[in-house]
């Protein structure tokens, strides 16, 4: 079983915000691999189950709004016994460029509040993500208003193309191990 978490906020005024590009990557998942995805009050998220490259498959966003994001991914892991190590997390990253994705198997949050939830609901820093590139504001603009706008009308119409390069990894990973799929997408 493997199981893969995207991070945003819930709620129509978040929905285009950077932010929410983990949203963004499930969407695009559940959409590819023909998976419906459900509201699970036990998980305190939107999760849907699914059989991809002959693997059982969930995909799990969570409604707690950002800052408690562990808490969906801990009730998840405690219901299913699941291993951390078969999971994937998808999240913005300021300090990638825009455009590009980064896959890491551990490390600080790096001020990303979903992360810092995730980390102290799990107990550790090690767990395998793909941070997709947002870049950092023009210096002197606040950090939450950045996160927390909607993308720019040209960098819009690049999301389809980073939204596919990142389920190409997300589906990569189904197959190999997180060593092969970092060698592959970190560019």
């Amino acid at each position: 079983m493997k199981w893969i978490v995207g991070l945003g906020n819930p709620g129509t005024q978040y929905a285009k915000t950077r932010h929410n590009i983990g949203f963004m990557a499930i969407d695009e998942a559940a959409k590819a691999w023909g998976i419906s995805m459900t509201p699970q009050a036990k998980f305190k998220a939107v999760v849907g189950e699914g059989h991809v490259k002959g693997q059982k498959v969930f995909l799990i966003k969570p409604m707690t709004y950002m800052n408690l994001s562990g808490e969906s991914v801990r009730a998840f892991l405690d219901f299913y016994k699941a291993s951390l190590e078969d999971g994937l997390i998808v999240y913005d990253d300021l300090d990638t460029p825009f455009g590009q994705i980064r896959l890491r198997y551990q490390g600080s949050p790096g001020g990303h509040n979903g992360i810092k939830s995730i980390i102290q609901h799990t107990g550790t820093q090690t767990f395998d993500r793909i941070r997709v590139g947002i870049s950092r504001p023009q210096p002197g603009f606040d950090i939450a208003n950045y996160v927390l706008a909607d993308f720019r009308k040209e960098e819009e119409k690049e999301l389809p193309g980073i939204l596919a390069t990142t389920l190409e990894a997300m589906e990569y990973r189904l197959e190999n191990t997180f060593e092969r799929t970092m060698a592959k997408f970190n560019k």
